[in-house]
């Protein structure tokens, strides 16, 4: 985040939101844990992207979003050369797979994405959609609700949309 202006406090976020999400499924501790740990280090292959690309907010040009499309392979690269990290290097290098195949960097779909990865990809994009980027501003907290509807059993896998439907829809109540 140091090298990324506009995603101070993103990953916290995206670790908090995928650990309520892996909680709400039931799954056993080790995998809240990973999901939490996957989601606090899903970007850490951006730090070989220079800022100046991460920060364009003009001009942005197609092989600067491919050079950017290459942040999961490099933190795979990482994190599974560490002892501590490498369980989670996998859910890490499929984050931005999605569930109808059209993602990156594999193609895989559905299943084949790992349960961890796909708590990640819905945590990652409600969390970037609801703050400001250097190529545009924040959506609403409705506005993201209804992406992430409208894009459920395409981008994301609808069971975990449905469950952090709940999460948010809980936070809300609860703020009211």
């Amino acid at each position: 985040e140091i090298h990324d202006k506009y995603t101070g406090g993103h990953s916290e976020e995206v670790a908090e939101f995928s650990e309520a999400i892996a909680e709400e499924l039931d799954l056993d501790e080790s995998k809240i844990s990973d999901a939490y740990w996957a989601g606090l280090v899903h970007d850490i292959g951006k730090l070989i992207v220079p800022s100046v690309i991460l920060n364009k907010n003009e001009d942005f040009r197609e092989e600067d979003y491919e050079y950017i499309k290459n942040h999961p392979r490099w933190a795979y690269k990482s994190l599974s050369e560490s002892d501590r990290l490498q369980d989670i290097a996998e859910y890490v290098l499929y984050h931005h797979e999605r569930w109808d195949g059209e993602g990156y960097p594999e193609g895989i779909e559905r299943e084949e994405i790992p349960l961890i990865s796909r708590i990640v990809a819905v945590a990652d994009v409600y969390s970037a959609m609801t703050s400001d980027r250097s190529y545009r501003d924040a959506l609403t907290e409705a506005e993201a609700i209804q992406e992430l509807k409208d894009n459920k059993g395409k981008q994301f896998d609808p069971k975990i949309v449905d469950v952090f439907l709940k999460i948010i829809k809980s936070d809300i109540n609860k703020a009211i």
